[in-house]
């Protein structure tokens, strides 16, 4: 009879555990997002994987971003088009198209500004190197 569990601490224990799991997976989820979102093997607008030859051309001063061929010639003409630029061949560039671009570039700002602030540098020690990978 000295081995009893209780009841209450028994249900307490299981839901502190899945509550410590939930935490774990929202944790690693936030990690793999914001550390995604910087990989150096994809470009950092559209996530497709970079071939190794473009990634051994030198960077453009110009293009603080890792981009693929395509995003990089998008990026190079939304900034044309900013300097009163205009490619009428281009019909898509309408002003949407240069409200997309500055919203992406105003995210890539407020994520850069995330994950260098201690609370978020915090939460990578505190997962050290058992997050997800690289895909």
């Amino acid at each position: 009879m000295s081995k009893v569990i209780s009841l209450d601490e028994k249900l307490k224990m299981t839901a502190d555990q899945k509550a410590a799991a939930v935490q774990r997976q929202k944790i690693r989820a936030v990690r793999q997002v914001f550390q995604c979102t910087q990989c150096a093997s994809k470009c950092e607008r559209c996530g497709a994987s970079l071939a190794a030859a473009f990634k051994e051309r030198e960077s453009d001063p110009k293009i603080p971003y890792q981009f693929c061929a395509s995003c990089t010639e998008e990026y190079l003409d939304y900034i044309h088009c900013l300097q009163g630029g205009d490619d009428s061949t281009a019909y898509w560039h309408n002003h949407q198209w240069l409200k997309v671009w500055q919203t992406w570039i105003e995210y890539q700002g407020a994520v850069d500004q995330y994950i260098r602030t201690k609370e978020f540098r915090r939460l990578v020690n505190e997962l050290g190197h058992e997050g997800p990978g690289c895909d």
